[in-house]
């Protein structure tokens, strides 16, 4: 009599386990079903929104290039002094100290190269082999980004620094130094364009909406160009002309995609 007991106690038991692991696999599909929908249960929608930004700050770069022998730390000075100079310029033309910052430092040597036909160099009726090419200097280049917050004095800036000895200024560039606030106006937009698609498709397929299931976002904050490289030139004229600079405006646009559950 115990033994057959034991019996229905071991064959209960066991049913009761079966229970329980098919009601816990049950419940895990379930569940897995609510936080991952299949692509069946679920559609997605986009939604483009823009927003038109103006411009606040500007920045452009100026060179400073010096050539010359083989004594580096003349060169090196020569530089300093002249890069010196303009950043002085700047500064007391209203530019803060935190909105001026050396880009590149470079220091490079010049190559005299030989013609030698077939590889060989003939002196006195004799040939011996084309030598290397020899150092015979150094250049040296600095440049440096300067950052504007008045518009007014753009033209001042870009043509007293090539006064001042700039070789080069170029790049100049306008954009919106903090653009969240523009960048969340065309998100806000593109999120209500692509809840409207939804809604309206689910009304069109005869089915409810339901949750949000992801969001995902791309967007195109662009820069605009307006200025080309402004050179120095040997016989160009002590005072140079200010040019006259329009910051414009620019589009900001934001592109949401967004998935929803079908109920």
């Amino acid at each position: 009599m115990d033994t057959k007991y034991k019996n229905y106690l071991f064959i209960a038991a066991t049913a009761a386990l079966a229970a329980f692991a098919v009601a816990a696999v049950s419940f895990a599909v379930a569940y897995y079903r609510s936080v991952e929908p299949s692509s069946f249960r679920s559609f997605s929608v986009s939604g483009d929104g823009k927003a038109i930004a103006i411009p606040d700050v500007a920045q452009f770069t100026f060179s400073v290039l010096v050539q010359g022998g083989k004594d580096i730390a003349a060169l090196q000075k020569e530089n300093t002094e002249k890069t010196n100079k303009i950043i002085s310029f700047i500064k007391e033309s209203g530019v803060e100290k935190k909105d001026i910052q050396t880009q590149n430092y470079n220091l490079e040597p010049r190559y005299q190269y030989f013609s030698c036909p077939n590889g060989l160099i003939f002196s006195g009726g004799q040939s011996r082999p084309c030598p290397p090419p020899e150092i015979v200097g150094y250049s040296v280049n600095q440049t440096v980004l300067v950052k504007i917050r008045d518009f007014e004095k753009i033209g001042i800036l870009l043509s007293g620094a090539v006064e001042n000895g700039a070789n080069s200024v170029s790049n100049l560039s306008f954009a919106v130094d903090d653009p969240t606030e523009v960048q969340n106006q065309a998100r806000a937009e593109a999120i209500q364009k692509a809840k409207v698609k939804a809604m309206s498709i689910a009304k069109a397929g005869g089915f409810r909406l339901g949750r949000l299931l992801s969001i995902s976002e791309g967007g195109f904050y662009p820069q605009a160009y307006r200025f080309e490289t402004l050179k120095a030139d040997v016989g160009a004229p002590a005072s140079l002309p200010s040019p006259t600079i329009e910051p414009g405006s620019e589009e900001v646009s934001v592109n949401v995609t967004m998935s929803y559950e079908i109920k």
